[in-house]
């Protein structure tokens, strides 16, 4: 499916209404391969989708980038480590290198007692895994970025909306930024609104009201996206740490204007700022060019993702601080139906059917 890329560039935007459709006749004949598929018996590979002998939980999205992810695959896995279980991380891993990625190094830094699978092929990755001593405790699977992924069956599809960008008006690739159409909530059983600090009042209630109605049996969670502290020089500080002080900022993410806007609302506007494509990995003309940036200044502002590309630099290499913001995920409405949810899939034992493909 879709990785991260966005709309067409402009000179090629008259087209876009004929790519549009094209991609969607392939979107809508790949799932009905999948719908009316086989489902394959535990670590069988003869029909479409692969059953795994232990639960899977999917975190996903319909569009590409910037719904909020990482944080919402960490909170449930910290809702199934405090209720017991042994959870694994399974992701693609985009734009890995060395089996690792910026998402992969986020994990684990996170979650460090908590095993990764990452690589193109899930189920392969996954397979490798519970053949190994860390991984034979390991009794449910999180899949991050799998809504897409069919290949594997899951017990439970968490999908993730970013509040702020109405999915009922938005268009499919490459005309837009979705991956599916909103149709593809129907095999979903819950829906998250992220960012939902950051929508309009209205806005939030007629998205959540167009869900309900559309798709009666989906639980639909709110949340937020909250920074908590500041890491400065690897030392926690209070967020009011950088409040008053010059600034520049430095991001290679899916919607870097929402990191702009939280960083303008917490410590006012930064001075310069540098903003690279998603997953840039940061590349030594990249790096002069942010550092230059920082110069004058008294701090150099970064996500936690850009700072897996960035830790490996000597901190005396920069003309200032690097700081970043500890970011943690917020389910401010449906916590208590979500959070049940998910314990109830962990409970899933090969014996059951699947509840989606």
């Amino acid at each position: 499916m879709a990785g991260e890329r966005g709309p067409m560039p402009s000179l090629l935007r008259p087209l876009a209404p004929l790519a549009e459709r094209i991609y969607a006749r392939v979107v809508r004949d790949r799932n009905a391969s999948f719908d009316e598929g086989t489902k394959a018996k535990p670590f069988s590979f003869s029909g479409l989708s692969i059953t795994l002998d232990r639960p899977v939980i999917c975190v996903g999205n319909l569009s590409v980038g910037g719904t909020g992810k990482t944080p919402a695959v960490q909170l449930v896995c910290r809702w199934l480590l405090e209720a017991g279980h042994h959870p694994a991380i399974a992701l693609r891993g985009y734009a890995s290198k060395n089996d690792l990625s910026d998402e992969a190094e986020l994990h684990r830094t996170a979650l460090p007692g908590v095993p990764l699978a990452v690589g193109p092929n899930r189920v392969q990755q996954l397979l490798q895994l519970f053949g190994t001593p860390e991984g034979e405790s390991v009794d449910v699977v999180v899949l991050d970025d799998g809504f897409q992924h069919r290949r594997l069956a899951r017990q439970l599809d968490i999908v993730l909306i970013d509040a702020t960008q109405d999915p009922f008006v938005q268009r499919l690739l490459p005309a837009g930024w979705l991956r599916e159409p909103v149709s593809s909530l129907a095999r979903a059983h819950a829906v998250v609104l992220t960012h939902a600090d950051r929508a309009s009042p209205s806005d939030l209630s007629r998205i959540d009201a167009d869900l309900r109605r559309e798709f009666s049996h989906l639980v639909i969670a709110h949340a937020e996206h909250a920074w908590t502290a500041l890491e400065v020089e690897g030392q926690s500080q209070a967020l009011g740490w950088l409040k008053g002080r010059k600034y520049a900022l430095a991001c290679a993410i899916g919607k870097p204007q929402a990191f702009i806007d939280q960083a303008t609302a917490a410590f006012g506007p930064p001075m310069s700022a540098v903003v690279l494509r998603d997953h840039d990995p940061y590349s030594p003309a990249a790096v002069e060019r942010v550092r230059r940036t920082a110069e004058g200044m008294d701090a150099l502002l970064v996500t936690e993702k850009d700072w897996t590309k960035l830790a490996h630099i000597r901190p005396e290499s920069w003309p200032c601080p690097v700081v970043r913001p500890t970011l943690e995920m917020r389910v401010t409405k449906e916590q208590a139906p979500l959070q049940a949810l998910v314990l109830e899939a962990a409970q899933w034992r090969d014996s059951e059917e699947p509840t989606r493909e």
